[in-house]
């Protein structure tokens, strides 16, 4: 009969954990260092304490139980304040040891992290950085990270969000002087759709949303693209407005150097709308000291640049 009311050993949850992320037992194996006959025989220990089937267990990979789901969800959480713990006890008296991971849509990483990942660095020279970039809404628990950061994302009730970079951005509609010259100009958002398109569009298949806002009218228009780039490769779809390929619709700030040099022209401003900045998102549960250390320090950033 199991034993619910001891706590298995750490390291079978450990086990455990390790199989669900790595996807089966000889992956998990390989990562742990040991043979796949010892995460077997672990798995079955683990379930038989447990006294519930934690893995379905096929001929090439492991699926999760609803009772291993339930309880690989809770562990993570555990997981993460227990590596804060460790690094707070071996942190000494005003230095900030551990890891820090945090997981950002590639858009931030292109200006506005970089300068704050610097600052923090030199800061605190003894804290390990890791950048996870991925434009899909995860779980950021799941990942493994302390932090991540949206754009205007619901968050969990669980969660903290506080504005880190820039309070308001702003989009903007381009085209190439000579594809304008013979296209002419869109005088409203939906002429667009009537003319060639330059897309991007996110990891997780969806395209970036071309949205125009003016005196409270807002539109979301889904124009169809002559040409559709990943937006990892967002340089090379300026490139190819520059080209004169069609319109394209981003960040202004990435636009601006073509604007200057007149490569690039931007079209309906009046309709291109700021909206609200990134946000710095974490669990109001868990704050590891390096991460208490990134919070305050994008404050003390914020707070700085606010009083000029």
């Amino acid at each position: 009969m199991p034993n619910n009311a001891l706590l298995p050993p750490f390291d079978d949850l450990m086990t455990f954990l390790v199989i669900t992320r790595a996807g089966g037992f000889r992956a998990a194996a390989r990562k742990l260092g040991v043979s796949p006959s010892t995460v077997s025989e672990t798995m079955t220990r683990l379930e038989a304490e447990l006294g519930v089937p934690l893995l379905i267990r096929t001929t090439r990979n492991v699926h999760l139980t609803e009772a291993g789901r339930e309880l690989a969800d809770r562990l993570e959480p555990v997981l993460a304040e227990a590596r804060s713990a460790i690094a707070d006890a071996t942190s000494s008296e005003g230095a900030v040891r551990g890891r820090l991971k945090i997981q950002v849509p590639g858009a931030v990483m292109e200006d506005i992290l970089p300068p704050i990942i610097d600052g923090f660095a030199k800061a605190h020279p003894e804290v390990r950085l890791e950048i996870l970039v991925d434009d899909r809404f995860t779980d950021m628990i799941a990942t493994g990270c302390d932090a991540g950061i949206r754009y205007g994302e619901h968050l969990a009730q669980d969660m903290i969000a506080t504005p880190i970079g820039p309070a308001r951005q702003r989009p903007a509609l381009a085209a190439a002087p000579d594809y304008l010259a013979r296209r002419g100009a869109p005088l409203h958002p939906r002429d667009v759709l009537d003319h060639d398109c330059i897309r991007l569009r996110f990891a997780s298949g969806a395209l970036t949303e071309w949205e125009f806002e003016k005196d409270g009218e807002i539109l979301k228009l889904d124009p169809a693209a002559r040409l559709i780039i990943a937006t990892a490769g967002w340089h090379a779809a300026v490139q190819l407005a520059i080209a004169g390929h069609g319109l394209i619709q981003t960040f202004r700030n990435w636009l601006e150097p073509y604007f200057e040099t007149g490569e690039l022209v931007p079209v309906l401003e009046d309709w291109c709308a700021d909206f609200e900045g990134p946000f710095l998102y974490y669990s109001s549960r868990l704050t590891p000291r390096p991460l208490r250390a990134f919070i305050d320090y994008v404050a003390a950033q914020r707070r700085q640049a606010a009083n000029g």
